[in-house]
């Protein structure tokens, strides 16, 4: 199964969110993925309210068409005065955005397919638009450079940001004091069990969610430095294959690391892909070891040179931590929440605690893009937070924001706070699994 990722650069969203009043964008359909076909449209995108479809050719042009209506599939010319094409060309950066409303808003566009009459997009079923200016008045040179083969369609929900709340809802110190107050803290935690001497925490999450970008934002907060080592990028199924066990090396600042990232599989929808409940149960357990390699059609079996048949309280997992994008969180599946439910039921008979990040808040919210510090003020990052508490079955306080390093090349303060601010609240989760489960005999002073 592919991974459903938005083909927009930063540049191309920026430009087209300002002609969305800076909304937040939320990918339901892509073609590469989904079919270049109108009935795989209408199915992920009808009933959605407002949408703005995204073309790309070969040329370097990106247009398309935004609707303040929903999709229905009615086949009837629909009235929309907010309906209007856009264009602008990655070889113009500096050029403002073409933009060109209908003549007669009777005729915005037709409910048959994304059909706005001047433009047609995936016409007859295809990967290619039918251009016609007659309702909507442009230059077709100007609009997509008379190049009308596409290599991609994408339909994003247009959400209302909101703006900002009155005040945060949760108070967060911003300053480089309390970067390395966190540091500090980290460093001087140890595990209440003296036979543990680092926590483990498992990354759990769909494809392309971040959890190996994860674990190499949180060792670039601690190096000082931006790093790179768990292998990311955009793939049609999981980058990681193999159980991945990551140490921190302490640096100049940090002295001591207690706790090791450990990273699965990614969550698929498929039948016997991705990472298997029978596997993840066996890791809680402490049973896998690093570097096993993942075979999504047969779970770990105890003649396995990688199974660890008598693991310590040190060999097991203490914390599950569910690693979501945030913008997805509207889009994850039936079966992936089946997933998820599936695994959280497992965890909590073994009695592990679970927390949720929801990774690239920066991406979902144009506010919180301009200043990471808006993240505790924005009501769409709120919005998120408390949907997917309810779809996991998890305390909002359990549910997490951060932002992971993906472009930059050096490290930000405020980055590294929420960062450093998650993984004190995992080592919280794993003193909890101590305090839950071991006799003070096992206390370590």
């Amino acid at each position: 199964m592919s991974t459903v990722t938005s083909s927009l650069n930063k540049w191309q969203r920026k430009k087209l969110c300002s002609l969305l009043n800076h909304a937040n964008l939320s990918l339901l359909f892509k073609a590469s993925v989904h079919g270049f076909n109108a009935t795989t449209f209408h199915q992920k995108c009808n009933t959605q309210g407002p949408t703005v479809i995204v073309a790309y050719n070969k040329s370097g042009y990106v247009f398309g068409a935004f609707t303040s209506k929903s999709y229905a599939q009615t086949g009837q010319n629909v009235v929309d005065s907010k309906a209007f094409l856009f264009s602008f060309n990655d070889k113009e950066m500096k050029e403002d955005p073409l933009r060109v409303v209908t003549a007669n808003p009777q005729y915005s566009f037709t409910d048959n397919g994304p059909n706005f009459d001047s433009l047609v997009f995936l016409y007859n079923n295809s990967a290619t638009v039918s251009s016609n200016p007659g309702t909507y008045q442009f230059d077709p040179q100007k609009m997509h450079g008379n190049d009308l083969q596409l290599t991609e369609c994408e339909v994003y929900r247009v959400e209302d940001c909101e703006g900002l709340m009155e005040k945060p809802w949760r108070n967060v110190q911003w300053n480089s004091e309390r970067r390395q107050a966190l540091l500090s803290t980290i460093s001087g935690w140890k595990p209440s069990v003296s036979s543990v001497k680092q926590a483990r925490f498992l990354l759990v999450g769909p494809v392309g969610a971040g959890k190996s970008s994860f674990f190499n934002s949180i060792n670039s907060a601690f190096k000082g430095y931006v790093s790179m080592q768990a292998n990311t990028g955009t793939a049609g199924t999981s980058l990681t294959t193999q159980f991945r066990t990551y140490y921190i090396k302490p640096s100049n600042n940090v002295t001591h690391i207690p706790f090791i990232l450990c990273d699965t599989m990614g969550l698929e929808d498929g039948v016997n892909t991705g990472l298997d409940v029978d596997d993840f149960a066996t890791i809680l357990k402490g049973h896998i070891q690093d570097k096993y390699q993942f075979n999504p059609m047969m779970p770990i079996q105890p003649d396995s040179p990688h199974f660890h048949k008598s693991p310590g309280l040190k060999d097991k997992i203490h914390c599950v931590v569910y690693v979501i994008d945030i913008s997805k969180v509207k889009l994850l599946s039936d079966k992936t929440i089946e997933k998820f439910v599936v695994f959280r039921k497992k965890a909590n008979q073994l009695g592990v605690p679970q927390l949720v990040l929801l990774t690239k808040v920066d991406e979902a919210c144009p506010l919180v893009a301009e200043d990471l510090k808006n993240v505790y003020q924005s009501h769409y990052i709120n919005q998120m937070m408390q949907e997917i508490s309810s779809q996991l079955g998890v305390s909002l306080s359990a549910v997490v924001p951060v932002k992971n390093y993906y472009q930059e090349l050096e490290i930000d303060h405020q980055t590294d706070i929420l960062l450093l601010n998650a993984v004190v609240q995992m080592l919280r989760a794993a003193e909890g699994y101590f305090d839950d489960f071991y006799n003070p005999e096992e206390r370590s002073e």
